[in-house]
C-alpha cells in the first residue's frame, strides 16, 4: 500500500466536548493509516471543546475556532480549505469511522490521485452506540444511474461518513452545497459520481448516529421537499439511459423521506398541511392525500 497520500480528516463541531465530540476525535486518532491530517474546526463552542483539543499531543491535529457560530455548511467548507490532503473525509463530531477506515480506502486506491470517491459500507447507531441498522456498499461495478436506482432502492448508504472525497474534486465544485443545505452531501456525491470514477467497497467501515427528531415543523417540510427536488432534479439531468426509472423510483424515495420526517411532527394540524406541502411539491395523486389523512386519523384515535 502506498503511504504517500495524504488523507485529511476534518471534524467541525460545536458544544459537544462533553458528549460525543471526544469519541470522534479519538478515532480519527486511532487510524491506523498514519499519513493523515485531523482539522478540527470548533464552530464558537461555549464548552471545554479547545481543552479537549490542547489535552492531546498529536502533531497531526490542526485546531481552528471560529470568531462567531457561522452556518454548519460554512464550517464544513471552511475545512475543506484548509486541507492539504489528496482525499478528504468530512467526520461530523456525532459520527465514527472504524481504525481502518482510511487504511481500507488507500489500499483500494493504490496510489491513485484521481478517484472522486471511495466509499465503504455503513451501521447506522443509536445515542448509546447500539447498532440500529447495516448495509453493505453494493455499488461496485454499477453505472451512474444504477447507482442512483441502487440508493433510492435503499442498497447503498449515500452519508457522509462512509465517504472519501476527493479534495480537488470536492474544491472545484464548491463544496457542500445545497439550497437549504439538508442534501448538502449527497449532493456533492452525486456531482462528483458523474464525473470521476469511484471505488465501493463492499465492507461496513463507518457509523452514523442517528439522534430522535424533535424539531421537524412544516417549514422546514418545505424546506426538504425543496432541497430533495433539487438534488433529484440534478440527478435526473447527469443520468443517461435510465431517466424513466430515475424518475420514478426517485419520486417514491423523496416522498417516503419527507412523509416519515413528517410522522415524526407531533402537532396533527402541523402534519396535515405538510402533507399538502409534499402532495403539491412532488404533485401526487389525491389518494395520497386520503392514505395519509386517514392514517393521521387513526393515530390520533388511538394516541387518544
Amino acid at each position: 500500500m502506498s503511504k504517500d497520500l495524504l488523507v485529511t480528516i476534518g471534524i467541525p463541531t460545536y458544544n459537544r466536548a462533553d458528549s460525543y465530540f471526544p469519541d470522534a476525535l479519538q478515532c480519527a486518532l486511532r487510524q491506523s493509516y498514519s499519513n493523515i491530517e485531523i482539522i478540527v474546526s470548533d464552530n464558537c463552542s461555549m464548552d471545554s471543546t479547545a481543552a479537549v483539543v490542547k489535552s492531546i499531543n498529536d502533531t497531526r491535529i490542526r485546531y481552528f475556532k471560529q470568531k462567531t457560530n457561522i452556518p454548519a455548511t460554512d464550517n464544513f467548507n471552511f475545512i475543506i480549505k484548509q486541507a492539504r490532503g489528496d482525499y478528504f473525509s468530512l467526520l461530523h463530531d456525532d459520527d465514527l469511522i472504524d481504525e481502518d477506515f482510511i487504511e481500507t480506502c488507500m489500499l483500494a486506491a493504490a496510489g491513485n490521485k484521481d478517484i472522486g470517491l471511495i466509499r465503504t459500507g455503513l451501521r447506522w447507531i443509536d445515542n448509546n452506540g447500539k447498532t440500529t441498522a447495516q448495509v453493505n456498499n453494493m455499488a461496485g461495478g454499477l453505472s451512474l444511474d444504477e447507482f442512483f436506482l441502487a440508493w433510492f432502492k435503499g442498497l447503498i448508504p449515500m452519508h457522509q461518513p462512509s465517504t472519501l472525497f476527493n479534495t480537488r474534486k470536492l474544491t472545484e465544485i464548491g463544496g457542500f452545497s445545497s439550497r437549504h443545505q439538508l442534501f448538502n452531501d449527497v449532493k456533492a456525491e452525486v456531482i462528483i459520481a458523474a464525473s470521476c470514477p469511484r471505488i465501493d467497497i463492499p465492507d461496513i467501515k463507518a457509523s452514523f448516529r442517528q439522534h430522535p427528531v424533535s424539531t421537524t415543523s412544516a417549514a422546514s417540510i418545505r424546506s426538504w421537499c425543496e432541497d430533495s427536488l433539487e438534488l433529484f432534479d440534478a440527478m435526473c439531468d447527469l443520468a443517461s439511459s435510465e431517466r424513466d426509472s430515475i424518475r420514478k423510483e426517485g419520486t417514491r424515495f423523496f416522498v417516503r423521506h419527507n412523509v416519515r420526517l413528517t410522522r415524526q411532527i407531533p402537532s396533527p394540524w402541523v402534519q396535515l398541511r405538510s402533507y399538502w406541502t409534499i402532495y403539491r411539491y412532488f404533485r401526487q395523486p389525491a389518494s395520497f392525500l386520503v392514505k395519509n389523512v386517514l392514517y393521521l386519523l387513526r393515530f390520533s384515535i388511538t394516541k387518544n
